[in-house]
């Protein structure tokens, strides 16, 4: 006669899995925002120049880097301490920028071709003549659109 009756043949009831896939894909897409993918690695060491005048670039798809500058510590048992020029994720020297802006282009869709940057990131200490030969070379690949990439100014 009473009114809560304790029974043993009681089932836990399951867990209801309707909103999970929610909660996964907020998750997912929450990551995938804030997240930042390193497109390479840099190999050479760079302590930027202060700018006088600074540019924002409007489309970074567009633009292709090239990193002069001393190797890291840990490559420079193989490369010396001499400036290195780095395109992608390998050191190369002058003669391969050719190739190096040839494929960027292809990577590109034809229109976007006409508005393709080059940005240099070179340590403040390298010598102006790597920096000529590499514009020497764009040049003859006609890369005209050189940018320099520098801290701003405090």
């Amino acid at each position: 006669m009473s009114k809560f009756r304790k029974s043993d043949d009681r089932e836990v009831p399951g867990i209801s899995s309707g909103s999970l896939s929610d909660i996964v894909f907020m998750l997912l897409f929450f990551f995938m925002v804030t997240t930042q993918m390193r497109e390479t690695e840099n190999k050479v060491m760079v302590k930027l120049p202060e700018a006088t005048e600074v540019v924002k670039l409007e489309r970074k798809d567009l633009a292709s880097y090239i990193n002069i500058g001393p190797p890291t510590r840990t490559y420079q048992a193989q490369y010396g301490t001499d400036a290195r020029i780095q395109l992608n994720d390998s050191f190369k020297t002058t003669t391969d920028i050719r190739d190096f802006i040839a494929a960027e282009r292809d990577a590109m869709s034809e229109g976007d071709r006409s508005f393709m940057q080059v940005v240099i990131k070179a340590d403040q200490d390298v010598r102006m003549g790597i920096i000529t030969d590499v514009k020497q070379e764009l040049r003859r690949c006609s890369a005209l659109k050189i940018m320099y990439q520098a801290r701003k100014a405090e």
